[in-house]
C-alpha cells in the first residue's frame, strides 16, 4: 500500500474517531449523567499525556532552559486551577437551572487561549 492510501486511510479513521462525539446527542440525560465524569477523566488524561509525553520533551530539545519550560507548565497549571476555583465561587443570585456549568466555561477560556497562540 502506498503512503499516499496510508494517509488518506488514517485521515478518515481519525474523523470517524472524532465523530464518537456525537452519539452524545442521542443518548438521554440519565445516561449522560452517569458517563460524564469517565469521559471528562479520560479526556483530561489524553490532553495530560499528549502533554507530558510528547510537547514538554519536544520543548526540552529545542532549549536549553529545562527550568523556564517547567516554571511555565506549573504556571499554566496553577493559572487554569485558580481559573476553576474562582467560577466555581462565584456568588449570584439566579436559580441553579440558569447556571453555566463551570467545565463549560473553561472549556471556552481555554480553547481560546489554545486558538489565539496556535493562530
Amino acid at each position: 500500500m502506498s503512503i499516499f492510501w496510508i494517509i488518506i486511510l488514517s485521515s478518515l479513521a481519525m474523523s470517524l474517531i472524532a465523530l464518537v462525539g456525537l452519539v452524545t446527542l442521542i443518548l438521554s440525560e440519565r445516561v449522560l449523567r452517569k458517563i460524564i465524569l469517565p469521559l471528562v477523566a479520560f479526556s483530561a488524561g489524553a490532553l495530560l499525556a499528549g502533554a507530558f509525553l510528547h510537547m514538554i520533551p519536544e520543548a526540552i530539545e529545542r532549549t536549553e532552559d529545562i527550568t523556564g519550560i517547567f516554571i511555565w507548565v506549573l504556571i499554566g497549571f496553577s493559572l487554569f486551577f485558580l481559573l476553576e476555583q474562582f467560577i466555581h465561587w462565584h456568588h449570584c443570585h439566579r436559580v441553579p437551572s440558569e447556571h453555566k456549568r463551570p467545565v463549560t466555561s473553561l472549556i471556552l477560556i481555554a480553547d481560546g487561549i489554545h486558538y489565539f497562540i496556535g493562530g
